[in-house]
Order: C-alpha cells, then sequence, then structure tokens
C-alpha cells in the first residue's frame, strides 16, 4: 500500500506539469517582488515555510515539486534568487558589500559572505574587482 502511495505522490509532478510551472512562475513573482520591494531589510530572507505558505502549499511538498522542475530545493531556489540579485547589485558599484547584504535581507554581512562564497567560489569583493577587470 506504502508503494503505491509513494507512485501516485510521484506521478502527480508528472501529470501536472502545466500546474506545476505556473507554481514556479509565482514563485519567482514572489521572490522577485520580495527583493524588489525592500522587504528584505525589515523581515529578512524569506523561509521556506514563508514562501510555502503564500503558495498555499506545505513546506515539503513545495521542495518536492521543486526539486522535480529545477533540481533544486526551494531553499535552495531562494539562494540561487537572491545571489543573482547580490551579482547585479555587485555590478552597480555604488553600494558597499554590506549595504548590499542588509538590503537583501541578511542580518550580518558575513553570513552574505559566507553563502555568495559557498554558492560562486568567490567573495563578494572578488566578484565585484572580476567585474571591473
Amino acid at each position: 500500500m506504502l508503494n503505491y502511495s509513494n507512485r501516485f505522490y510521484d506521478r502527480q509532478f508528472l501529470t501536472r506539469k502545466v500546474v506545476n510551472n505556473d507554481v514556479l512562475v509565482k514563485l519567482e513573482g514572489m521572490l522577485d517582488r520580495f527583493l524588489d520591494d525592500q522587504h528584505a531589510l525589515t523581515k529578512g530572507l524569506p523561509t521556506v515555510d514563508i514562501v510555502a505558505d503564500r503558495l498555499n502549499l506545505t513546506p515539503r511538498y513545495l521542495s518536492d515539486l521543486l526539486r522535480n522542475l529545477t533540481g533544486k530545493t526551494t531553499q535552495q531556489f531562494i539562494h540561487e534568487k537572491v545571489i543573482e540579485r547580490a551579482k547585479a547589485l555587485l555590478a552597480k558599484d555604488h553600494q558597499t558589500v554590506a549595504e548590499i547584504a542588509y538590503s537583501l535581507g541578511f542580518e550580518y554581512p558575513q553570513s552574505f559572505h559566507k553563502l555568495f562564497k559557498s554558492k560562486t567560489s568567490q567573495s563578494p569583493l572578488d566578484y565585484r574587482k572580476s567585474l571591473l577587470k
């Protein structure tokens, strides 16, 4: 019975591609609005629970859905969006790395530095310098 339930659960990701893609589009839009509206300054980075709640899904289901669509978990997807935005802000060169970290919702610039380096293999300052060359 458990095997059958697992197969049914996995099959829904294959048969509901259009609906699942709509969820992905909504998630991307939500994260873009979150980062554009400077909500991150006061509320911090969005969590998986908050994002799932706003999409009316459970965190586990949302992560399973994203893993089937993109190969990434919800947390990885959020981090990827934050890093994309950080790269765009670093390219502008008018804010310090600490200001960028705070604007993206990081409480401490060191946390931003650690995440950026883990995802790009270079520090935010090194990334900025590489753009100036």
